[in-house]
C-alpha cells in the first residue's frame, strides 16, 4: 500500500475541489467552513494509504468529508453545551483559551469513549452518572439485574480510567 501519487492527487484536487466545496457549502451554510473542510478532506486523502486507484472519487471524497462534518458538528455541540453550562454558573468564570481548549478536547475524548462502549453500556452509565439513578432504578428501567448494571458500569468506568491514564 502506498500514498496516492502526486499527479493523481493533483488531478483529483483539480477535478473535484470545486464540487466538494459546493457540496459542503450546501450542508454547512457558509463558504469559509466549506473551504476548511474541503482542505481537511484532501489532507486526509493525501495522507491515506491507497492500494488501488480511486474509482468513485466523488463518493470517496464525500465519505471522508461527511466523517469530518460529523466530527465538526459533534465538536460544536459539545462546545455549545460546555458554554451553556458555564453561562449557568452563578459566579463569573474566567478561563484561559488554553484551559478552555483542554476542557473541550477532554469532553470530546469522553464523548468518543462513550460511543465506543456500546449502546446498552453507554445508556446505563449515563443513567447512573448523569441522571443520578440508583442501580436498582437503572435495573428496573432496562429490565436487567442489578449485577448486570454493575457489570456495565465496571466496563464503562474501566474505559474512563484508561482514558485518564493516557
Amino acid at each position: 500500500m502506498s500514498a496516492l501519487d502526486p499527479s493523481a492527487l493533483h488531478r483529483l484536487y483539480s477535478d473535484h475541489n470545486s464540487w466538494l466545496k459546493g457540496w459542503l457549502r450546501v450542508r454547512l451554510g457558509n463558504t469559509a467552513d466549506a473551504c476548511d473542510l474541503a482542505q481537511d478532506t484532501f489532507l486526509r486523502v493525501m495522507t491515506a494509504r491507497h492500494d488501488t486507484p480511486i474509482r468513485e472519487p466523488r463518493g470517496y471524497l464525500s465519505a471522508i468529508a461527511r466523517s469530518l462534518l460529523i466530527d465538526k458538528v459533534r465538536r460544536r455541540a459539545i462546545e455549545q453545551a460546555y458554554l451553556q453550562a458555564l453561562a449557568l454558573k452563578p459566579e463569573p468564570v474566567d478561563i484561559s483559551p488554553e484551559i478552555r481548549l483542554s476542557i473541550i478536547e477532554t469532553l470530546i475524548s469522553i464523548d468518543s469513549l462513550l460511543d465506543e462502549l456500546g449502546p446498552r453500556t453507554r445508556e446505563i452509565f449515563l443513567a447512573v452518572q448523569l441522571e443520578g439513578l440508583s442501580y436498582v432504578a437503572v435495573a428496573e428501567r432496562f429490565e436487567v439485574s442489578v449485577t448486570t448494571v454493575k457489570n456495565h458500569l465496571i466496563r464503562a468506568m474501566t474505559r474512563c480510567l484508561l482514558l485518564v491514564d493516557n
